[in-house]
């Protein structure tokens, strides 16, 4: 006997905001996660790490972290890596699980560290104290070490960040996700150009390009990044750059279209490059050129953030010959 059932039509739900996600996921590898203390690592020199490592970790935690296989570096801050990249202060701050709202509030002496998160900052003028900073953390992740039951792993030194970041995309909405897009393209372009900047600060960069005259690379809104070049003590407008972080590709060709708009208001005032960074998956470029004609150049957004790919290549290429510097090794 066949029973008919009234069920209910199951309708596909759309994977946008997981690619989303992944978009701010890639970018977070690059910055706050451990390929980025791998990278750092790589950078400081073995031996002050070692020494700066014995004033921070407890000699019991150390036969923890030692009888578990997990390297000390991996778990505890010191000065030299911070020094080589300050976005790692978020790294610490995801492994402790506390969320940037908690973190960074008034009264916990944080403040002073949160423009190294979020965009690799570290003023030499006005150094914020990183020793202070290694000492507070390393007590409370001292604390962590011993209270894990069973002990701390390799495995866990990887994921339990992971839990307090989707906490922090989650409640991300829409904008939000866009300007953690254009932030993670800032911090991007700023070690592209971090061995020839001048001055520099929470929204701008000034080089002094292979020409001697000075490039400002700025964090803006229409344009999101703006180039100029300085003639005769004067800035002239190069290159407007429109960083589309949003991954529904239904709705692709109204970012694109808002894309338009910003790139003919910078046309009007006087660029003449026009950058757009975008989605590109699984669309037709040339369907997204007919929506914003004046984009002289298409780069995928998701391959800027990460750092890899063609279309990042591409990027550093073109963004080299902007400013008028050498291209050098991938950062």
């Amino acid at each position: 006997m066949k029973w008919s059932v009234n069920r209910p039509t199951i309708v596909p739900l759309s994977p946008s905001r997981q690619v989303a996600f992944h978009q701010l996921l890639v970018a977070t590898r690059k910055n706050h996660l451990i390929d980025a203390l791998r990278e750092a690592l790589k950078q400081a020199p073995p031996d002050v790490v070692k020494e700066q490592l014995t004033s921070y970790v407890p000699a019991d935690v150390q036969q923890i972290l030692a009888a578990a296989g997990v390297r000390d570096e991996h778990v505890f801050p010191v000065p030299v890596i911070l020094e080589a990249k300050p976005t790692l202060v978020g790294y610490y701050r995801l492994l402790l699980g506390i969320p940037q709202k908690s973190f960074y509030r008034g009264g916990t002496g944080m403040g002073q560290f949160k423009s190294m998160e979020s965009r690799g900052l570290l003023k030499s003028g006005r150094r914020p104290d990183l020793e202070g900073f290694c000492a507070a953390m390393g007590e409370s992740l001292a604390g962590l070490v011993r209270q894990m039951s069973p002990t701390i792993t390799d495995r866990d030194v990887r994921e339990l960040p992971l839990l307090t970041l989707g906490s922090q995309f989650q409640g991300g909405n829409n904008n939000t996700i866009g300007k953690q897009a254009t932030l993670g393209v800032f911090v991007a372009v700023s070690e592209l150009v971090k061995n020839h900047a001048l001055i520099e600060d929470v929204r701008s960069i000034t080089i002094k390009n292979a020409s001697g005259r000075k490039v400002v690379i700025a964090l803006a809104s229409d344009p999101d990044i703006r180039i100029q070049e300085e003639f005769d003590g004067h800035l002239r407008n190069r290159v407007a750059i429109e960083i589309k972080g949003g991954t529904d590709i239904s709705n692709a060709h109204n970012r694109a279209g808002e894309a338009e708009k910003s790139h003919q208001k910078a046309k009007r005032e006087g660029y003449y490059e026009f950058w757009t960074l975008i989605s590109k998956a699984g669309l037709d470029v040339g369907k997204l050129q007919a929506e914003s004609p004046t984009t002289t150049s298409w780069f995928d957004v998701a391959q800027v953030l990460g750092r890899s790919g063609d279309d990042w290549s591409d990027f550093r290429s073109r963004f080299a010959g902007a400013t008028g510097i050498p291209l050098g090794s991938p950062p």
